[in-house]
């Protein structure tokens, strides 16, 4: 039978006071356990770790090494129990998160922020991609925690479990100096003869962009998808240009809107949730669900 970290921790006290009552009484335990458990460390190693002499006793030169090793031992049991003690007590960890960009870029930091001040043990690490790219990386582990803005096939895959924990506002725009940007309307027939600059496939936005011109009575195919781009800053510099119309979330665009180079139209898009979403047969860590809570209450700012 393969030796015990409460045979080391016996073995360490009778050594350090050369007795196995007093080390019995310290450890609380009965002279015969204590007994027992230096006898079965010999017969573990066919080798003994102490000389009887008279009444005493002394350690060989096996248990001379035998006490350094274990005491290196119980030294490295120690600081694995205090390590998960704080880990599991939020004072010290590690948090992977993959996330969409808008989300990663205009909703997490902030709250990031917040995050680290309330538990400054834990470090976190963001890598952005679209939906796709989030749902892959939660599946194979790459990340524990993940955020997108759309449910598509990420929240059908089986093997995620999704959670809603915000809504965003979408807005279509166009440059200030677009055809449309003074327009109090616009119909459907407007919309579909119009030029467009999208997201790329996979990404959560543009998924909500097919969905809403769907709800609009617009097919996605019939549209004129003037530029494919790979991020939201790309879209947004391409219609600043003047390259066509988009949608995109009221935080991407925000900025630009105040400062007089979009216009917002008048055209009212549902809101979108966004989710958190987790492997469905992992356990959540607390860091994550630390995070998550924070996330459900009111905003930082």
């Amino acid at each position: 039978m393969a030796m015990t970290l409460e045979q080391l921790r016996i073995f360490v006290a009778v050594a350090e006071r050369e007795h196995v009552t007093r080390a019995a009484e310290a450890l609380d335990l009965t002279q015969s356990a204590a007994s027992g458990a230096i006898a079965a460390l010999e017969r573990e190693f066919a080798t003994k770790l102490f000389h009887r002499v008279g009444r005493g006793i002394a350690l060989t030169e096996a248990g001379h090494v035998f006490l350094t090793e274990a005491r290196a031992i119980l030294g490295r049991a120690d600081a694995a129990t205090a390590a998960m003690r704080e880990v599991s007590g939020l004072a010290r960890g590690h948090l992977a998160i993959k996330a969409s960009q808008t989300i990663a870029n205009h909703f997490l930091p902030l709250r990031l922020v917040a995050f680290r001040n309330a538990y400054p043990g834990i470090s976190l690490a963001v890598s952005i991609g679209n939906s796709a790219d989030v749902t892959h990386a939660i599946i194979e582990g790459g990340a524990e925690l993940g955020f997108v803005e759309s449910p598509g096939d990420t929240l059908a895959h089986p093997q995620i479990a999704a959670e809603p924990i915000a809504q965003d506002r979408l807005v279509m725009v166009v440059a200030a100096d677009h055809p449309w940007a003074h327009r109090t309307d616009l119909t459907t027939a407007d919309l579909a003869a119009g030029t467009w600059v999208l997201r790329e496939d996979g990404s959560g936005t543009r998924a909500v962009f097919i969905e809403a011109m769907a709800a609009l009575g617009v097919a996605y195919t019939a549209l004129d998808i003037a530029i494919e781009l790979p991020a939201n800053g790309s879209v947004l510099t391409a219609v600043i240009g003047g390259a066509g119309a988009t949608i995109l979330s009221e935080l991407v665009c925000a900025d630009a809107i105040a400062a007089g180079k979009l216009a917002e139209l008048p055209i009212t898009l549902p809101r979108r949730t966004y989710f958190a979403v987790q492997h469905q047969d992992r356990t959540r860590t607390r860091a994550a669900a630390a995070l998550l809570a924070m996330l459900r209450r009111a905003d930082p700012e």
